[in-house]
């Protein structure tokens, strides 16, 4: 039994890779296409960002209303601190232009007596 189902397990995967083999390449890439998907694309985006932002307010807004109902306290929401983008890297002329400094020779101490 499992010499049949690694033989037919074999079968499919060689199978399966020859006709990956004799598929067409894909057209060229129009370019005029290819800019107008990008702009299709960037208008989605937008657009899903606008309805993430209605569904947070929804959120929130429910969830005080909620809490209101209930007679608890409304949390106040927690500041959201964005990191700092690093500094930019140092200019390549500037690494090379300094010369780099030799490793201080090592001095021989005694050994310590018992």
């Amino acid at each position: 039994m499992k010499i049949a189902q690694i033989t037919l397990t074999l079968s499919l995967v060689l199978f399966g890779t020859s006709s990956f083999a004799k598929l067409p390449p894909p057209p060229p890439v129009d370019p005029v296409a290819a800019a107008a998907k990008a702009e299709k694309d960037k208008a989605a985006a937008e657009k899903t960002k606008v309805q993430q932002a209605a569904a947070e307010d929804k959120a929130v807004k429910s969830f005080q209303a909620v809490m209101k109902k209930a007679g608890k306290p409304i949390p106040k929401p927690t500041p959201i601190v964005v990191a700092a983008a690093p500094p930019p890297a140092a200019a390549p002329a500037k690494a090379a232009a300094a010369p780099a400094k030799a490793p201080a020779a090592p001095t021989k101490t005694s050994p310590a007596k018992k």
